[in-house]
């Protein structure tokens, strides 16, 4: 009983003290009033609440015209459309991001380790970087397409 005990509070602790990567100190801040009334409720949930949008869901999965993906929560240019691959996971995936574009953290939910990517500027939730990328850098950005917005590119 004691055993159960301890690790059922180890958990909640876990839980309760995940730091959001909204948290934080970034160029553009706005109120929880704010960001709802600007997102809608499934960006709201992944941007500032960290959760993940259904895979197949985004149309920007299947987007192959030549432009910039910027953050959805503040138009900074993230990913050029040059990086974007198929990772065939149903969500947007690149192997680099733009310089000084986006933020990482440690991401220890759910009993594992993974590396969580925002936006540096707003602290925007994008996804998360797994190393079974293509090469160059043999990274895959793998992003919630909510969480982003596509500029076509100018001709």
């Amino acid at each position: 009983m004691k055993r159960r005990l301890f690790l059922l509070s180890g958990t909640a602790a876990m839980v309760a003290t995940k730091l959001h990567a909204t948290e934080g100190t970034f160029e553009i801040t706005r109120t929880e009033a704010q960001w709802r009334a600007q997102l809608s409720e499934i960006e709201y949930l992944v941007m500032r609440e960290e959760k993940t949008e259904r895979a197949g869901s985004s149309p920007l999965d299947k987007e192959t015209r030549d432009g910039i993906y910027a953050c959805r929560g503040c138009d900074l240019p993230l990913y050029d459309a040059s990086t974007k691959y198929d990772s065939g996971t149903g969500w947007p995936s690149f192997y680099k991001s733009l310089s000084n574009a986006v933020r990482t953290k440690d991401d220890n939910t759910f009993f594992s380790k993974r590396t969580e990517v925002h936006c540096r500027r707003c602290g925007s939730h994008l996804g998360h970087i797994f190393d079974d990328g293509p090469k160059p850098t043999g990274k895959r950005h793998c992003l919630n397409g909510v969480s982003l917005s596509f500029q076509i590119a100018q001709m």
